[in-house]
Order: C-alpha cells, then sequence, then structure tokens
C-alpha cells in the first residue's frame, strides 16, 4: 500500500483586493470578485516550498525522508539543483535523493506520479513532493487579478498511510494555451475560448469519465472531486456541471481568496480536501497541464492521528489586505526603486556559501558537550561570511561542540530596533534579538509584521527566506516571523 502521509501548505501573509488592481488600470470593464496571495518581498518559489515542507514535516522524521521532489515553473535558477538547496534548508541528510520537475503547471502530479513509482518499486520508502509558483501577470491583464502565490507539500510513502493511492492514470496533450519563454517575465495566453474550451473543457472530462470507467465507479461512488481550475474560474462549474459533480462533492478551488497559484494549485486544493475528509473516503484527485494526471484515493484511519489537521483554513485565514498597488510592483521588481545611498555590499563568495550552508540554510549553532550551553553561530545579515564558534560562552573550552539546529525553536524578542534609513522593500527594516527556546540568542530580521506590532517578549518562529540577489546568486537565510 503506497500513498499520502502527511500534507502542508505555506499560504503567504499578504493578500490585494482584486478591485485595487482594476483601479490601477481601468483596463477591464469591471474587477474580478475576491482578492490574491502576494508573496512579501523576501519570498519566492523556494522559501515557499520550504515553508510548505516544514507544515508537512512537522510530526515526521525528517532524517527518514529519502528523497525531496520539488516542483515549480517559477524556480529561481535555471542551472542548478533547487531541491538541493530546500533539502538542506530542512535538514534532511544528505543521501536524500534530489530533484527539480518544472516546465508545466502540471509538474507538481507529475512529481507525485514520479515519487509512486520510486516507492513502489522499493528504492525509497518516503519521498517529499513540494509544488510552489510566484507567477506574473503582466500589468493591466486579467492574469495579473487571478494569478496567486502559495506552497503545497505532500509525504508520500509506504506505511502509516493516511489516504492511499488506488488507482491513477495519466493523458498527455501537446496543447496548452498558456505558456512562458526564457525571454519572459509574464505568463502568456492565447485567446480565451481556444484555451479553455479546446484545452481543459474538452480534455478535463474526457479523461476523467474514462478513469472512473477504467476504476468501475461512478461520479456517485466519489466522496471529494479535487480538480484544479484554468484562468477562467466559470470552466470549473462548467465541468462540474457536465459530470454530473454535486456542489457537496466538489471542493472548491478558492479562487475567490488565494488566486490561480499554479503548480501549488491542485495539491493545495487536496490539503484543504483532506483537512475535512473522513476514513473510508473517495478522492479523485486531477490536475490539469498539456494532459491530465488523475488520481482515486481513499482515506485511512490513519487520518484521524494527524495533528496538523487544519493547517489550509489556519493558513487562509490568517492574513493582511495590501492597499497600495505600488507596493506589489515594488515587491515584484516591476519597479525599481533608489537604492539607499550606502556602501556596497561585499561580493558574494561560493566558498562561503559551500562552506557555511549548514550554517546559512539549515541554522545551525553549536551546543557545548561539557556544560550543555546552546550558542547560535550567527552569520552576517547581508553576507555569506560566518565566523564559526570555537569558544563556549560559558566554560571556556575550546572546539568540543555538538551541532545543534535552531530552524524549529520558537523565540522571544529580547530587544529590537527599527531602521528607516537602511535600504528596504518594506520600511522600516525591523531586526530583533531573539531568545529560542530551550537557550542560545541571534539577531534576525523581522517579517510578515506590521511594525507598531513589535513589543518585547513577542513570540516568533523562524521562517527561511530570500535574502538578496548579487551577480546571479540567490542568497537566502532565515528570518523570524510573529506567532499567530
Amino acid at each position: 500500500m503506497i500513498g499520502i502521509k502527511g500534507y502542508g501548505v505555506s499560504i503567504p501573509y499578504y493578500r490585494m483586493d482584486r478591485g485595487d488592481i482594476h483601479k490601477t488600470w481601468l483596463t477591464m470593464p469591471f474587477p474580478m470578485r475576491g482578492e490574491r496571495t502576494v508573496a512579501n518581498f523576501d519570498e519566492d518559489s523556494l522559501s515557499l516550498a520550504v515553508e510548505a515542507g516544514i507544515d508537512c514535516l512537522a510530526e515526521f522524521n525528517r532524517k527518514e525522508v529519502d528523497g525531496i521532489y520539488c516542483a515549480s515553473t517559477t524556480f529561481p535558477y535555471k542551472e542548478k539543483l533547487v531541491s538541493a538547496i530546500a533539502g538542506t534548508a530542512l535538514d534532511l541528510k544528505s543521501t536524500i535523493r534530489a530533484v527539480d520537475f518544472a516546465n508545466s503547471l502540471r509538474c507538481g502530479t507529475i512529481a507525485i506520479n514520479a515519487a509512486l513509482d520510486s516507492i513502489a518499486a522499493g528504492s525509497a520508502r518516503n519521498i517529499l513532493v513540494t509544488a510552489s509558483d510566484c507567477r506574473l501577470g503582466a500589468p493591466g491583464g486579467d492574469l495579473e487579478q487571478s494569478i496567486g502565490d502559495s506552497g503545497a507539500a505532500v509525504l508520500l510513502g509506504a506505511d502509516d498511510i493516511i489516504a492511499e493511492v488506488k488507482e491513477r492514470y495519466t493523458v498527455t496533450d501537446e496543447f496548452c494555451g498558456m505558456w512562458r519563454s526564457h525571454e519572459d517575465s509574464f505568463v502568456r495566453m492565447w485567446e480565451d475560448r481556444m484555451v479553455h474550451d479546446e484545452g481543459y473543457s474538452k480534455i478535463m472530462p474526457n479523461v476523467i469519465s474514462e478513469f472512473l470507467k477504467k476504476c468501475g465507479l461512478t461520479i456517485e461512488d466519489l466522496d471529494c472531486v479535487v480538480c484544479d481550475a484554468p484562468a477562467d474560474i466559470r470552466r470549473h462549474a462548467k465541468l462540474a456541471k457536465e459530470l454530473k459533480i454535486s456542489k457537496e462533492q466538489l471542493q472548491t478551488t478558492y479562487f475567490d481568496s488565494v488566486g490561480n497559484t499554479g503548480s501549488a494549485l491542485s495539491i493545495m486544493m487536496l490539503a484543504a480536501a483532506l483537512d475535512k475528509a473522513k476514513p473510508g473516503d473517495k478522492i479523485l484527485f486531477a490536475s490539469y497541464s498539456s494532459g491530465v494526471d488523475v488520481f482515486l484515493l481513499q482515506v485511512t484511519d490513519a487520518i484521524k492521528k494527524i495533528k496538523n489537521r487544519g493547517t489550509f483554513e489556519r493558513q487562509l485565514n490568517i492574513k493582511k489586505m495590501i492597499y497600495n498597488y505600488s507596493t506589489y510592483l515594488k515587491w515584484r521588481n516591476i519597479v525599481s526603486m533608489e537604492e539607499a545611498k550606502r556602501p556596497s555590499l561585499p561580493a558574494t563568495s561560493i566558498s562561503n556559501l559551500h562552506r557555511n550552508a549548514k550554517i546559512l540554510l539549515g541554522l545551525y549553532g553549536v551546543k557545548c558537550r561539557k556544560c550543555g550551553t546552546i550558542q547560535y553561530t550567527q552569520a552576517g545579515l547581508l553576507s555569506s561570511y560566518v565566523m564559526p564558534e570555537r569558544i563556549c560562552i560559558e566554560c571556556g573550552v575550546k572546539d568540543d561542540f555538538d551541532a545543534y539546529c535552531f530552524a524549529a525553536k520558537k523565540g522571544t524578542i529580547f530587544s529590537y530596533t527599527q531602521d528607516n534609513l537602511t535600504s528596504s522593500l518594506d520600511p522600516p527594516l525591523t531586526s530583533a534579538i531573539v531568545d529560542f527556546e530551550g537557550g542560545g540568542r541571534g539577531a534576525f530580521e523581522v517579517t510578515d509584521r506590521s511594525p507598531e506590532e513589535i513589543e518585547v517578549g513577542m513570540q516568533v518562529k523562524m521562517t527561511f527566506r530570500h535574502l538578496f540577489y548579487d551577480r546571479g546568486i540567490h542568497n537566502y537565510y532565515w528570518k523570524v516571523r510573529p506567532v499567530r
């Protein structure tokens, strides 16, 4: 028996009302309803994948994960293994199989199929699959309003399954009316009726019908149908009507509150469905783009033991609205801002990034073997240079430490400062001295916060973020955000 062991999501804290986008450009007769998620300026598809992985693995031993398959159409690198960075940040073992899946909005379910094949073949026991996207629609277009940012993850395995994969089926089709070349910053889309009527609305119902015949089932036998939606949400309702899927069976797309989250959409919707699923439920799970991947899942009694249930609704309901459209343009680097009049940063060193990967990406410090004192090896907030701890500040012993990971530790703000003069895309820059639970202290930027809410004694948690970009190198590090 193979299937899903756990799941997680990463829904950005910030949202934007589609009406605010519409009134800026007035290029459409009326705005789309609702709001969309907006990744913070320090979030991207990699950081969202890591956050979804943290959420998914909260109840599992990370050293038992044999592989990490990351899927996205917006990876920060075109030639560098992003899943290897994610695996390091998630503190997975070095012997994992790391794979990147890209170039299709269906790459998340393609990665799931590949992971299931590996587990079925016996080459792996547990594989983490993440899907995340931060796509851009051109300013003034409907895609700018319909697209949302998000990440999702599932842990697949061969034991302690919460949802068994009973059957799966794939149809590949060359047609895809949405695309982005290596030169494009924004998603392109062909004529609406051609894209949806000749693509999604024709292919998706046919594949689902054929799959049900293969399984010997009818729509009435299903408890939940999870299938992602195209850019035009009306086609999702049309699909349900054509296949006679009832309102109670059809999993909502959350288009009005999140948006179309690309490769993460179908897995994000599945997480929402699993939050409410009961043992014995049959779930049809499908994803569309240049064909269709479709799965039949059956929920097991083990789902009652998942402590992380409700994660989707919790993250969905924790939010802050962006009321200034220019903030979005600035965060997505669509418009350039004047840089602060400060000296240039030191050049990023690949050697130092490699030498200190465990400290920078894994957030490791040390614990003294003699007296047990815990120390964080403080990295420079804007450089890859690190001075590793060699002397215990309590007992003075030299080079006698065990590695100690801070990434999963909560902390408390000891002191903080708000800097209005330094360069920041979300001024003022908030920095805090944080005392970790269990011991240790470090200095970190505070993100996903309102400046006025910061106070001494506030509880914070670690979050993996994009720090800065230097000569083709994306620098990542950990920040803190308020516990909400």
